[in-house]
């Protein structure tokens, strides 16, 4: 199986261009472990499409599959262009959150960076949860797919990967969310991620994007403009405007090879 490991600010998957084997979540497991496979957070498959230009499929490095990705469906854009498969510096990739639509920005021949129309975000109420020994006020926000974000003092300390593990199996989520622990700053926001099925990550974009969500209906940030939310991996910008999200953000090749069983 040929791959190309590629990494929007260190969230870093296997895309592979075909369709997906009957084994993917098998496959999933065994390539993305960073000691006896290549190393990643999950495979991406990326296919022609009957309704947009291209699908992508996303597999945890659990063997769960994801309805969407941020930052993965970036380095989708950089791949597609980059590799030749497409000529057009705006395109539509299918997901199972739905077709998001894409600007390819091109510099010298490769795409540098890439805006995704993420499509509407949905704010619910704010809800509490406890986890053993805390209770934590918790924003459920869907972006194609569940997040919560948590609003706290001091991220940069925090114990994500503790209270993170324990928030994603909440018995108040049977399927597992994905748990954001945020803190607005002046001028931007610090966000730490722990994603569903992969544990704690360098990045995330979709939880980039409802975290702005959640902060514009708190009354944190300002609804239409871009705001910078600096993850472990580097910065996004996210711009939410009436219910929709824009993010902008690079993408990366890191190598290429291929698997033998």
């Amino acid at each position: 199986m040929k791959f190309t490991k590629m990494q929007g600010l260190g969230n870093d998957y296997l895309y592979i261009y075909g369709e997906v084997p009957k084994s993917v979540s098998e496959l999933a497991v065994k390539y993305s472990d960073r000691h006896f496979g290549v190393g990643s957070d999950g495979l991406i498959f990326i296919s022609p499409s009957k309704v947009a230009d291209f699908k992508m499929r996303i597999f945890n490095a659990d063997g769960s599959e994801a309805k969407m990705c941020g930052n993965g469906i970036r380095c989708v854009g950089k791949f597609v262009y980059d590799k030749g498969y497409t000529d057009k510096t705006e395109l539509t990739v299918e997901t199972l959150s739905g077709i998001k639509t894409l600007k390819l920005n091109v510099v010298f021949g490769k795409v540098k960076s890439v805006s995704v129309d993420m499509g509407k975000t949905v704010v619910e109420n704010d809800i509490t949860l406890r986890a053993t020994d805390k209770e934590f006020i918790a924003v459920p926000v869907s972006v194609g797919n569940p997040h919560i974000v948590v609003f706290v003092n001091d991220v940069e300390n925090f114990p994500v990967d503790i209270y993170g593990k324990i928030l994603e199996k909440h018995p108040q989520f049977p399927d597992g969310v994905n748990v954001e622990f945020a803190e607005v700053k002046d001028g931007y926001i610090r966000m730490r991620v722990w994603e569903r099925g992969s544990g704690i990550t360098l990045a995330c974009g979709t939880g980039a994007c409802a975290t702005v969500s959640a902060a514009v209906k708190k009354g944190l940030v300002k609804e239409n403009e871009f705001i910078t939310v600096k993850l472990d991996g580097g910065d996004l910008q996210i711009k939410y405007t009436d219910n929709s999200v824009t993010m902008m953000g690079g993408a990366e090749f890191v190598c290429e090879g291929e698997t033998y069983d």
